[in-house]
């Protein structure tokens, strides 16, 4: 059990996370927010790579941060923002990072990184330095080194920025298996990753945990709520001053919104199913 209670942090003037809590259990969990919402400053208190200025983190009933080793010693990591060591090929940087993690088996190593590198597939680049890598090879083997060690909980901070649908579809996939039985964090501002994968999920804004539950659940709280039209781009301005608009998209000169009402907001507007977008925003924006 990983918990956070009563988190904050502040960078300045800044207030990065305020009085954050949450229990997490083994499974995928989401945390979806706009960037800018604290889910990095978040990310990188549960990795002990900050500290709090108040509240604790606890897993199995330790303090990570009076203790950070207890987490580091279980912890799969990948940030925001990936570096790697220059002039390295995958291979052997794969193997270094294998052995700074406790790796010391050296078949037991080779075999790990294989099979990393084949899951992620980048087996046929192995040779090649990672800082040669483009930005979504870079990511995937960020992911490979994420996943060293058979780690007890996992945390991915935006991992499939970069992909393309199919490598995007294939990290999703390799993160269900690998995250079973362990707790694996999903920080992200896309909604399509958290929906496809993640039965728990929270959503984050300003620092706070807005809403908590299942992606159902969320949905549920709007059913009912949701109208749609597509309009001229000219009413746009004015439906906004009027309505709880939660978005807006363009549609072949004209655009599409979609409102949060108990009843049609103006004639043409037709109730639709909502979807985790619409209760995401529905929630970001403390509608409901």
């Amino acid at each position: 059990m990983l918990s956070v209670s009563n988190l904050s942090k502040s960078f300045g003037q800044t207030k990065a996370l305020k009085n954050v809590s949450l229990d997490l259990a083994p499974g995928m969990f989401g945390l979806l927010g706009p960037n800018g919402a604290g889910k990095s400053t978040l990310m990188r208190n549960l990795a002990t790579l900050l500290q709090p200025d108040n509240g604790t983190i606890t897993f199995n009933g330790v303090d990570i941060t009076s203790e950070p080793q207890k987490m580091r010693m279980t912890l799969g990591y990948l940030p925001q923002d990936f570096g790697v060591y220059p002039r390295i090929s995958a291979e052997a940087l794969l193997d270094h990072l294998a052995v700074l993690k406790g790796i010391t088996n050296k078949v037991a190593r080779k075999e790990q990184c294989e099979s990393l590198l084949r899951a992620v597939n980048l087996w046929k680049m192995r040779k090649v330095a990672v800082a040669s890598y483009s930005g979504g090879m870079r990511q995937r083997f960020g992911v490979a080194q994420s996943l060293l060690g058979d780690p007890g909980v996992i945390i991915v901070d935006e991992p499939t920025a970069g992909l393309d649908p199919f490598e995007r579809q294939r990290f999703l996939d390799l993160l269900s298996e690998a995250g079973e039985g362990k707790i694996v964090i999903l920080s992200t501002h896309i909604v399509d990753d958290v929906r496809d994968l993640c039965p728990d999920m929270a959503i984050m804004g300003d620092g706070e945990i807005v809403a908590r539950g299942a992606p159902e659940g969320l949905i549920n709280k709007i059913k009912g709520k949701v109208w749609r039209k597509q309009v001229d781009k000219q009413h746009v301005d004015r439906l906004k001053e009027n309505h709880q608009v939660l978005s807006t998209r363009l549609l072949m000169g004209g655009v599409i919104i979609s409102i949060l009402a108990d009843e049609a907001p103006e004639s043409g507007f037709e109730m639709e199913q909502p979807d985790l977008e619409d209760a995401y925003f529905a929630h970001l924006y403390r509608l409901v």
